[in-house]
This record gives structure tokens, sequence and C-alpha cells, in this order.
């Protein structure tokens, strides 16, 4: 019984820490997409040079 209570603890432990990579993730991703709109914006706003 000691072992599966380790394997299970074990697995418990990987998905709390893989949970809380993808949000991490997640929101990176998402501040990077918002970010790159921010620039994208300005630079057509102080009149960009159209180069895409």
């Amino acid at each position: 019984m000691m072992a599966l209570d380790n394997l299970v603890l074990t697995l418990i432990f990987a998905a709390v820490f893989f949970y809380v990579l993808y949000g991490v993730i997640r929101a990176a991703v998402r501040d990077g997409i918002l970010q790159a709109d921010e620039r994208r914006q300005a630079n057509e706003s102080a009149g960009g040079s159209g180069q895409r």
C-alpha cells in the first residue's frame, strides 16, 4: 500500500505543477500578443512606414 500512496502523491504533485505551468505559459502568451498589438497600433499612429 505504501508504494501506491507514493505513486498517487507523485501524480498529484505532477498534475498541480503542470497545471500551474500551463497557467504561466498561457498568461505569457496573452501578454505577448497584447504587447504586439500595442506596438502595432503605436507604429500605425506614428506614421509607420507600411512595412509588414
